[in-house]
């Protein structure tokens, strides 16, 4: 049994394959290398995993609910879905947290981007739009800034909504097979969840320029040559790539790890010169106070694996 299956059972998220067959994500555990990894499928393979709204309200409650640590018991999640889940938002304090979260697409795409059909009426419902929008921003500031290292496995086409779910994670990996892009100016849309702002700092603006204004689609190789991809592997072959790499890279401390991400967003938003001085203060703080920054110098001087407690 999963060790989340407790806390997420509901219509709009399957717990290892339990539950709808229609539920809007599937969530499995994975035990790779002593890693506990969420792997989470978004779940309308048949329209190619779009983002509408409802997906989005779900996957930003989901990743709050993993993530949380030390929430009380029917705390509420911060997220007002729009979904009736009929699910407890609280996280039971005996929930494990994963070391990393895995999101990928059923089927044969990871996400070809938004609900086109569906802005029709969202864009006549400001209200409603406005909730989109900030449920999508949720769910990508959790990938981006939450402890555990989060991965986007590219299984398919990753456009536009997708791309900013894949932009706003610590790694992409992606098929061989697959193509990513923007795509939003091909049906006279615009980036409202951060792809504008992610990619200009993730491959320079003139190299992103391309890719937002010609709303062309890159393949595997391209988008690794550009460096927005960490691994490239067959369909077959991809999820046991990505698990390998992901058991390879959150084995470290989580505190270590959540400090590092928040070195990392320092200094893409930062002045260099503010940024110096706050990673000093930052460091000098973590080496001082935190068990885990001790025990991995402890652990190398005694020649033993180090016990990590995220703290």
């Amino acid at each position: 049994m999963s060790v989340w299956s407790g806390v997420v059972v509901s219509d709009v998220v399957s717990v290892d394959g339990a539950g709808p067959v229609d539920a809007l994500l599937e969530l499995e555990h994975v035990r790779r290398g002593g890693v506990d990894i969420a792997l989470v499928r978004l779940n309308r393979p048949e329209s190619l995993n779009p983002v509408d709204k409802d997906t989005i309200a779900a996957l930003a409650w989901l990743l709050e609910t993993l993530t949380s640590q030390g929430a009380d018991s029917g705390a509420d999640s911060g997220v007002d879905s729009g979904v009736d889940s009929g699910v407890d938002s609280g996280v039971d304090s005996g929930v494990v947290v994963p070391d990393a979260v895995v999101l990928t697409g059923k089927g044969r795409a990871f996400s070809a981007g938004g609900d086109l059909k569906g802005y029709q009426s969202l864009y006549r419902d400001p209200e409603r739009f406005r909730r989109f929008m900030d449920d999508f921003e949720t769910a990508c500031g959790l990938l981006e800034t939450a402890a555990p290292l989060s991965v986007a496995m590219v299984n398919g086409a990753c456009v536009a909504g997708g791309l900013e779910l894949a932009l706003a994670c610590d790694l992409v990996t992606m098929a061989d097979s697959a193509r990513i892009g923007d795509g939003h100016l091909n049906f006279a849309q615009l980036p409202g969840a951060g792809s504008s702002q992610r990619l200009v700092k993730a491959l320079g603006s003139a190299r992103a320029s391309q890719w937002l204004l010609t709303g062309r689609l890159y393949s595997a190789g391209e988008a690794r040559e550009a460096g927005l991809v960490a691994l490239c592997a067959s369909e077959e072959e991809l999820l046991e790539a990505t698990l390998e790499l992901v058991a390879q890279t959150a084995r470290h401390t989580p505190l270590g790890r959540a400090k590092m991400k928040k070195l990392i967003s320092i200094a893409e938003n930062t002045p260099l010169d503010d940024g110096l001085k706050l990673e000093k203060d930052l460091v000098f703080e973590y080496a001082t106070t935190s068990h885990d920054a001790y025990e991995g110098l402890a652990a190398f001087a005694e020649k033993r694996p180090a016990r990590y407690l995220g703290r």
